[in-house]
C-alpha cells in the first residue's frame, strides 16, 4: 500500500517527441498500441533479455490520449492500482507492463499519493521517478465548502504562479472545455485543497476539482435512501448545496436535509433564504427584505415549488451524504437558535413559538 502523502504536478518535458495519432477510433488505436508494445519488447528482449526488454521499454515515451494527462493517486492505492489508474486517465500503454516496471524497479512501495500531471514525452521511468520523488515546492489553492463558482474563480485568479487561462471565459465556455457542456458551473467542483506547480493553468485545477465532484456525487448517489424524493444525481447536488448553506453546525445537516426531503415529498415549497440570496446575485447588500421573498424568480423557493434550477454553492462530502440520506424526522420547519444550531418543529404553531423565542426574543 502507498503510505507517504505528497502532491506533485508534472509539467511538459522538452524536447517533445512525436507520437502516433490518437482519437476517436479507440479500438484501432488500442490494437496499434498493443502491436507497438509487442515490437518494443521484442526489440528489448533481443538486446538484453527479459529485464533488458522491460528496461528499454521503460525509457520509451508513453503515447497519451491528450496533450496532458492528469490523475490523483489516492492514499492507500496499490502499485497495481496506480498503473491501472494512469491507463484509465489516458496513458495509452499496458497497465500490466507499467506495474511490472514499478515492481522490477524496487520502488513500487515508495510511490507517494498526490495529484500529478504529465505531458507528451513522459516515459515510464520518468513517471515512476516523479511519483517517488515528489516536489516540496508546490503551491496550493483552496475551494471552501459553501463557496460559489464566482468566488472560487476569484481565488484561482489570485493564486500564486497559476496561469489564468480561463480569464475572460464564460462559465459555459469553461464547462464545455471540461467536457460537461450540459451542466451549470455552479456546484460542479469539489471543495478541497489542490496542489499545483507554477506554470499550471487554472483550467487544470478546475478539471481535477470537477472530476473529484463527479466521483463524490456518484458515491453519494449510490447510497441514497430508498424513499428519497430526489430523481437524479443533479437533484442531490442541488439539495446538498442548500444544506451546505443552511447549516452552521455540522451535526444539524441530517435534520436540515430531513426537513427539505419532507417538504419535497409532500409538495411544500422549500422556503429557504439562501436560494433567494443566490438569485439576487450582486444586488444582494447583506439584508434580505420582505420584498425579496415576494418577488418571483427561478431561485425564489418561497414563490416556486421544488428545487431551484441549479446548485447555489459547492457542497462538501458531508452535505452530499446528508442530502441523499437525511435523518429520520417528521419536522417541516427549523429556525436558527443564534448559537450556530437550529431548532426543529413539526407544526407551524411550534415553529412560530421558536421564531418568537430565538429570532424576535419573545418569551
Amino acid at each position: 500500500m502507498i503510505t507517504a502523502v505528497n502532491f506533485h504536478d508534472f509539467r511538459a518535458f522538452a524536447p517533445q517527441a512525436s507520437f502516433p495519432p490518437t482519437g476517436g477510433r479507440r479500438q484501432r488505436g488500442g490494437i496499434f498500441v498493443r502491436l507497438l508494445l509487442s515490437l518494443v519488447l521484442l526489440a528489448g528482449l533481443a538486446a538484453g533479455g527479459a529485464f533488458g526488454g522491460l528496461w528499454w521499454w521503460s525509457h520509451q515515451p508513453i503515447p497519451l490520449a491528450a496533450p496532458t494527462v492528469e490523475w490523483s493517486v489516492e492514499q492507500g492505492v496499490t502499485p497495481r492500482g496506480v498503473a491501472q489508474g494512469w491507463v484509465e486517465a489516458g496513458a495509452q500503454t499496458s497497465p500490466w507492463l507499467l506495474y511490472q516496471w514499478f515492481r522490477w524497479s524496487g520502488q513500487a512501495r515508495q510511490i507517494r499519493a498526490g495529484s500529478y500531471e504529465v505531458s507528451q514525452g513522459i516515459t515510464p521511468d520518468r513517471l515512476l521517478s516523479m511519483m517517488v520523488q515528489g516536489d516540496e515546492s508546490l503551491s496550493t489553492v483552496k475551494l471552501i465548502e459553501g463557496w460559489t463558482f464566482k468566488r472560487w474563480r476569484q481565488e484561482l485568479a489570485q493564486a500564486d504562479g497559476l496561469q489564468p487561462g480561463t480569464r475572460g471565459w464564460t462559465d459555459d465556455q469553461i464547462m464545455t472545455a471540461l467536457g460537461s457542456p450540459s451542466l451549470p458551473a455552479e456546484g460542479q467542483f469539489f471543495p478541497d485543497t489542490y496542489a499545483y506547480a507554477k506554470g499550471s493553468t487554472d483550467l487544470a485545477v478546475m478539471r481535477r476539482a470537477h472530476r473529484a465532484m463527479g466521483r463524490h456525487l456518484t458515491e453519494a448517489w449510490a447510497q441514497r435512501a430508498a424513499a428519497s424524493p430526489l430523481k437524479t444525481p443533479q437533484d442531490a447536488l442541488i439539495l446538498a448545496s442548500i444544506v451546505e448553506k443552511e447549516t452552521g453546525h455540522g451535526e444539524d445537516r441530517g435534520l436540515v436535509s430531513g426537513v427539505f426531503n419532507n417538504r419535497l415529498r409532500i409538495g411544500m415549497p422549500l422556503q429557504t433564504d439562501p436560494t433567494v440570496i443566490y438569485g439576487l446575485g450582486d444586488a444582494f447588500d447583506g439584508n434580505l427584505r420582505k420584498i425579496h421573498l415576494q418577488t418571483d424568480g427561478p431561485f425564489n423557493t418561497y414563490q416556486r415549488g421544488g428545487l431551484p434550477p441549479t446548485p447555489i454553492a459547492m457542497p462538501g462530502r458531508a452535505a452530499l451524504l446528508a442530502a441523499v440520506r437525511p435523518d429520520a424526522t417528521r419536522a417541516l420547519y427549523f429556525v436558527a437558535s443564534g448559537d450556530g444550531r437550529s431548532v426543529f418543529s413539526e407544526t407551524l404553531a411550534e415553529h412560530n413559538r421558536a421564531v418568537n423565542r430565538y429570532q424576535r426574543k419573545r418569551p
